[in-house]
């Protein structure tokens, strides 16, 4: 992935600075050479590269250390405090709040991945407590409702359209009067042109029909410094606009795309860092810099827990506590954790974690709880409150069908007696689980 690619890059010339037995001159400048370079193979602009690195040199060089820190820390934080700079201090945030309707209109190049941005959004406010729904105002790509119905299906939210409507402003018009009573409405539009100026154009006369309170402009981020052109000419033409920049989880151009917009002056407003649906957050300078230095984001990380958090009834809690855990209540932690996303990202979040645990070691715990989900759902409800009952012949049934050993189910039944037994300790120390929180237990 390529930021990851740059944040291994930037973490990596940080522990080198780690090692060195003496913060002078010559390390700092060390330091710098392997910042540049990182940028530079991330296709950040040439110039903007040199700005950075100039900053980063003469703030560590000739600043006053402050009192309480060491050389070695104060280097560091100037090279965080000069990216986040760079990349805009303050985060640009679309405020939306229950019963007072905001619209959202999306344009963009075709290819852009804006559909899919659409409904990124509209998960993104609906795990939020908020009402969403989605106009398709695309009358020119085939299949563009189609692909937004489809979409919105899968996260249960309203949609709007008409396959065989020529008029893109009549169908969003009478989408916003169906979806009234929403909190935020997604207009998806066309974005057929190559042209940026034929897109402007058409954004404007839709802008005008339909008055929407925001205009986002959806940027693929693997287009690298290209995007300067079309962040530039947007930027020009609207004074409400924002962007979402795509796809920055697999091209070597992600940060080139990223600068590029952020020279225009164009706030960014989320990212979209992979396919899942739920791969989408705000654009948080300071938290998106901690992640790629290797120093966490611990704010964001919070926020994916409450969101994956499982409400556990105090009845059903003091069940368990006492040692009536079943195999049901295990697959809801699975559950959890699931919603949190991969673990790779989950350890982005964590400081000193993001670039030290082997790819290698994620792929073997996802692969295991996906193993141990298949095993549970294979089940029968009997089996899932009562393990005990699982025979070899049960144990046999279940493990054809989930698709995997008799030896993997045998594990997760292990794995249970273990939890099980924690949590019965838990109850003696008189400390409460951590319910959605994390799995008190090793998959690796």
């Amino acid at each position: 992935m390529a930021l990851e690619r740059l944040g291994a890059s930037l973490h990596e010339a940080l522990r080198k600075l780690f090692r060195v037995a003496v913060v002078d001159e010559a390390a700092v400048k060390e330091l710098i050479r392997d910042v540049q370079r990182a940028l530079l193979q991330a296709d950040v602009n040439v110039q903007l590269v040199l700005e950075i690195s100039k900053r980063i040199e003469e703030r560590a060089l000739k600043e006053k250390v402050p009192p309480g820190i060491s050389r070695r820390e104060h280097v560091i934080k100037v090279v965080y405090e000069e990216l986040t700079r760079f990349l805009g201090e303050k985060p640009a945030s679309l405020k939306v709040e229950p019963g007072k309707r905001k619209v959202l209109m999306l344009v963009g190049i075709q290819g852009s991945g804006k559909t899919t941005a659409a409904a990124k959004l509209a998960r993104y406010f609906q795990k939020r407590g908020l009402k969403p729904a989605l106009i398709c105002a695309d009358t020119y790509r085939p299949g563009a409702f189609d692909q937004l119905q489809q979409l919105a299906n899968r996260i249960n939210v309203p949609v709007y359209g008409d396959p065989r409507g020529k008029d893109p402003v009549k169908i969003a018009l009478d989408g916003l009067k169906q979806f009234s009573d929403k909190d935020i409405v997604i207009v998806d539009t066309a974005g057929r042109h190559k042209e940026e100026q034929e897109l402007i154009k058409e954004m404007k006369m839709l802008e005008e029909k339909i008055k929407p309170d925001e205009v986002m402009l959806v940027i693929d981020g693997t287009i690298g410094q290209q995007a300067l052109v079309q962040a530039k000419a947007f930027h020009e033409a609207t004074s409400i606009g924002s962007i979402l920049l795509t796809k920055l989880d697999g091209s070597a151009r992600g940060g080139g795309a990223l600068s590029a917009v952020v020279a225009t002056g164009a706030p960014i407003k989320f990212i979209s860092t992979g396919e899942k649906i739920e791969d989408i957050e705000p654009f948080v300078p300071s938290r998106f810099v901690g992640r790629l230095l290797g120093m966490g984001d611990i704010e964001t990380l919070i926020e994916k827990v409450r969101e994956a958090e499982v409400k556990v009834p105090e009845k059903r809690a003091k069940a368990i506590l006492s040692g009536k855990f079943t195999l049901t209540d295990m697959y809801e932690q699975f559950e959890a954790m699931r919603k949190m996303g991969p673990f790779q990202k989950i350890l982005k979040m964590l400081p000193g974690m993001s670039y030290n645990v082997p790819e290698e070691m994620l792929e073997q715990a996802e692969d295991k709880m996906e193993k141990w989900r298949a095993i549970i759902q294979s089940m029968t409800p009997e089996e899932r409150e009562n393990p005990k009952i699982l025979n070899a012949s049960r144990v046999r049934r279940v493990a054809r069908g989930a698709g995997v050993s008799e030896k993997d189910v045998k594990e997760l039944l292990k794995q249970y007696v273990v939890m099980r037994k924690m949590l019965k300790t838990l109850r003696r120390k008189k400390r409460l689980p951590l319910f959605g929180k994390g799995l008190p237990f090793d998959v690796g």
